[in-house]
């Protein structure tokens, strides 16, 4: 939550309880898991509900239950009406489990252990000017999951929900060729590609990415049958030669200056001359507006060592890999698309 610049009107009294609202927001994140864990919204969509209801219906204690719902519809999830029922807000419904686009599992994903301990480690990462995560858990984040079978499953499902609003707006955003291959690299379960190659249905694609996350992939699909195809590897090592278009969506925003040199490098050696990269990440603009790249720069920082970039950052960062920036474009999502070239 960001806070608002100080007004005129504020007294002392009001700054100190914003601060301490605000010093207080994991108790928000563990209500919210809360209700995702109980699925309250699921058992919201038929109608409103009393804490009672809502109790019997998942072996809680009533009271308690309304006091957490009581807390979340305060800030907009749920509401109460004047019967003391609940009943679901337009953002609320983004936790239904049966619904498109649902934030169900990018919800149970970030205020799991793996997130929550990493934030409290916070300040050691910044002490010291490395990742959080592997000094509490003993691994850098990617080995861990390749441990932890479980926690993999839990962190694809929580990234697919998560960019899944963003798929179809950087599908309609850029203007992808007409014909010829797009290769996702790292594309995890594929809903990008997914979007792209039904919006451009002459285009045929490649879904790169490690075992376990094509090992659930969104592909598998009517409309697009016999334009795609999966190949497992890893994108240090090589990438896919012969695409026209090549996509790095929430990427490199994982990985520190020198690894996405790397990553970049690997790109252009399987990539023509000319042929085009398409970056998907958080483009920060400059001054103090709240902006969603912020938390999440604050979030990789502490997990991955990654970081989100402004424009300048991603223009020196292509050009070490071999491309030149050519155009930032906006979508009706969080991400922008950061276009270049292979020189």
């Amino acid at each position: 939550m960001a806070t608002s610049p100080t007004r005129p009107e504020d007294e002392p009294g009001d700054l100190a309880t914003r601060l301490m609202d605000q010093a207080m927001g994991h108790y928000f994140s563990a209500a919210l898991r809360t209700a995702a864990r109980l699925r309250i919204a699921d058992r919201l969509a038929a109608g409103p509900r009393t804490p009672e209801q809502l109790a019997a219906a998942t072996d809680t204690h009533a009271p308690h239950l309304r006091r957490v719902l009581r807390y979340l519809a305060a800030s907009g999830i749920f509401r109460e009406d004047a019967s003391g029922a609940y009943q679901l807000t337009p953002i609320a419904h983004q936790l239904r489990t049966d619904v498109p686009h649902s934030l169900h599992p990018a919800v149970m994903m970030i205020t799991d252990e793996l997130f929550l301990r990493t934030s409290a480690g916070l300040t050691e990462a910044v002490r010291h000017g490395d990742a959080a995560f592997e000094r509490l858990f003993g691994a850098p984040f990617f080995a861990h999951l390749q441990s932890d079978p479980a926690k993999r499953e839990l962190f694809d499902n929580g990234m697919a929900s998560l960019a899944s609003p963003a798929d179809d707006a950087v599908a309609a955003a850029y203007p992808f060729p007409a014909t010829g291959t797009v290769v996702d690299v790292g594309g995890g379960r594929g809903g990008l590609l997914r979007a792209v190659l039904r919006h451009h249905p002459d285009l045929t694609g490649v879904l790169f990415d490690l075992a376990p996350p094509l090992a659930h992939h969104l592909l598998d699909t009517d409309d697009l049958k016999g334009r795609w195809r999966t190949q497992e590897g890893d994108f240090f090592a090589s990438v896919p030669q012969g695409g026209d278009v090549y996509v790095l969506k929430h990427v490199l925003h994982d990985w520190p200056d020198d690894a996405c040199r790397r990553i970049l490098r690997t790109c252009r050696a399987a990539m023509a001359d000319g042929s085009r990269l398409v970056v998907v990440d958080c483009v920060l603009p400059p001054g103090n507006a709240p902006h969603f790249g912020k938390t999440l720069d604050v979030t990789v920082l502490a997990i991955f060592d990654g970081r989100e970039r402004n424009a300048d950052e991603f223009a020196a960062l292509l050009s070490a890999g071999g491309f030149r920036l050519t155009r930032v474009l906006p979508t009706a999502a969080f991400p922008s698309i950061v276009e270049a070239v292979a020189e």
